[in-house]
């Protein structure tokens, strides 16, 4: 027999080994259906997800934990993923630095066959574990550090290639994938297992389409990759009550958005959230610090130098400093 044989058995057999790989019992009958029974169902299985999602929640905690040490040390998260997993992934980062003023550099995505793979598919990328060990030369990974590999059937070589660099490399790893935790200790997963601090399985289940892991598997990914950034943005001071204030008006819509913001939080009117934001360059929670605390533009700066960029300890210093006097 082939070596090549032997390697498209071994892949068979994994692949059966999947829950994300079976038959759905509830949508076998789905190609009789009419259009709206066929949404239903759907529907019914999509709702599912965010309970599979939230039995996760104990890992999902865990790995956001890493991520906030990484960026409180000046390190990087990297999304790695192949065709659904990689859009997502690079979907999520690029949505940081509107969202939250992180650089570019902070949050980034990578999805095996490059650039070209986002807009179409480049199947035959996912096969080569070595493009994935490249990417993290490349992007020169270290210690402080956090690689997240998004793999829904858990096997993807390029993933799995890039968490094992990585962790050679001395960076924290996570997997999120949609299967079952048990096939980490089967034998054909034990490699990955050694290669991953932090496993995120959410078992959805079979597909409603056999094996199409864009639906429930992708609705999965996105929502645990929502809850990371997410998280991980407010337990490093990105977030004020629970706005976002720490956006970067680089459009119309984002400075109206800090307007409203302004006067939500500082309850002000339009115009003087305007004059506001003026006097402090533009930037959010320095207004919000300087009307809040009654203080000037330098002195808020330094008070959110102070505290780390939290606005809620720039004010509480802020007060403290007013006892004093």
């Amino acid at each position: 027999m082939t070596s090549s044989r032997v390697s498209s058995q071994r892949l068979f057999q994994q692949l059966r080994l999947l829950s994300t790989e079976q038959r759905n019992r509830s949508s076998m009958k789905i190609d009789t259906l009419r259009t709206r029974e066929i949404l239903s169902l759907i529907n019914a299985e999509d709702r599912t997800v965010a309970e599979a999602v939230r039995k996760e929640i104990p890992h999902i905690s865990r790995a956001t934990d890493l991520i906030v040490r990484s960026f409180r040390h000046g390190g990087r998260l990297l999304y790695v993923g192949a065709g659904t997993s990689g859009r997502l992934g690079i979907l999520d980062a690029a949505e940081c630095p509107p969202t939250y003023g992180t650089k570019f550099s902070m949050v980034r995505g990578f999805i095996a066959g490059g650039r070209k793979a986002v807009f179409r598919s480049q199947e035959g990328a996912e096969d080569r574990a070595a493009d994935g060990q490249r990417e993290m030369d490349r992007q020169r990974v270290g210690r402080e550090d956090v690689v997240c590999g998004i793999a829904a059937s858990m096997r993807t070589p390029y993933v799995h290639g890039a968490l094992r660099s990585a962790k050679q490399r001395g960076a924290k790893t996570i997997l999120v994938t949609t299967n079952p935790r048990r096939l980490l200790k089967k034998k054909e997963f034990l490699g990955l297992s050694k290669s991953v601090d932090v496993a995120i399985c959410v078992d959805v289940g079979p597909e409603v389409i056999m094996g199409s892991t864009r639906m429930k598997a992708g609705t999965a990914q996105k929502l645990v990759l929502n809850m990371l950034t997410t998280a991980s943005m407010i337990r490093i001071g990105k977030v004020y009550e629970n706005m976002m204030v720490d956006l970067k008006m680089n459009s119309r819509k984002l400075e109206e958005r800090a307007k409203r913001v302004l006067m939500i939080a500082a309850g002000i009117d339009y115009e003087t959230a305007a004059q506001f934001l003026g006097k402090a360059g533009g930037h959010v929670k320095t207004a919000l610090v300087m009307k809040l605390a009654g203080v000037s533009a330098v002195r808020a700066r330094k008070l959110l130098k102070q505290e780390d960029g939290f606005v809620r300890g720039a004010l509480e210093a802020a007060e403290k400093g007013l006892r004093k006097r």
